[in-house]
């Protein structure tokens, strides 16, 4: 049985809709944004229809980007490091957990209302049913950290420290940046569906510069791009 064509009820041509659906979520940019990018290019397209295919395709491509490191990660030979987000949803203050491997690459993210021992359980459980279990899990001063893991029975891993967790920190710049250009968000779903599609592009794009030549660089880059564009192909 072949597979249906995710394209076929639209007019605009998947190129330019991959094209749009890059630009949203990988860079900075508003809805408005895209749309005057594309309009630089010829390409006529509403800053609502870009919301539309974002909606409707960004989960797609972000689901057949390639897990990379993933055989690896289940012989639990990974360090993680786990942190937690303040994110404001209409004016309530919300969490978003973030797991990152030692190489920068974000392996989970998972939205909850609490940041207690139960939230953290639900979010080591959930990155392990994907990822299995970490040689190392380094936290903050968090005590849901220690309290989860020890049920879980893997406490005797935790590393925990002021300055240890630095590369989860980081991390998340890029998802700030983001944030401030959509305004915030209004409801956890889309916090959720947002948060799993812009870690999974990221990862995809992420080529780790400053560890390689400009030659291998730019190859790299290239080909994360050409992957890109296959993406959703019938």
């Amino acid at each position: 049985m072949t597979k249906p064509n995710p394209f076929r009820y639209f007019k605009t041509s998947r190129e330019i809709i991959r094209l749009a659906v890059m630009l949203y979520v990988r860079f900075p940019l508003s809805l408005r944004n895209v749309e005057g990018l594309l309009h630089e290019r010829g390409i006529d397209v509403s800053h609502e229809a870009v919301r539309y295919r974002w909606h409707r395709f960004g989960p797609m491509f972000a689901s057949e980007i390639p897990k990379r490191r993933i055989e690896g990660m289940k012989s639990s030979r990974w360090r993680w490091h786990l942190d937690e987000m303040f994110v404001k949803i209409n004016g309530e203050q919300r969490y978003l957990w973030r797991a990152v491997d030692h190489e920068g690459e974000v392996l989970e993210s998972f939205v909850t209302k609490t940041r207690d021992k139960k939230a953290a359980l639900k979010f080591l459980k959930k990155a392990m049913r994907k990822h299995c279990c970490a040689e190392v899990f380094v936290t903050d001063l968090l005590r849901s950290y220690g309290a989860a893991l020890k049920e879980i029975g893997t406490a005797r891993r935790q590393e925990s420290g002021r300055w240890l967790n630095n590369r989860a920190e980081n991390s998340h710049l890029p998802f700030r940046r983001r944030e401030r250009e959509m305004l915030r968000f209004r409801r956890m779903r889309s916090l959720q569906k947002f948060a799993a599609v812009h870690a999974s592009v990221y990862n995809h794009f992420n080529q780790e510069r400053r560890l390689s030549t400009r030659t291998n660089f730019k190859l790299n880059r290239a080909a994360a791009l050409a992957e890109w564009r296959g993406f959703g192909a019938a």
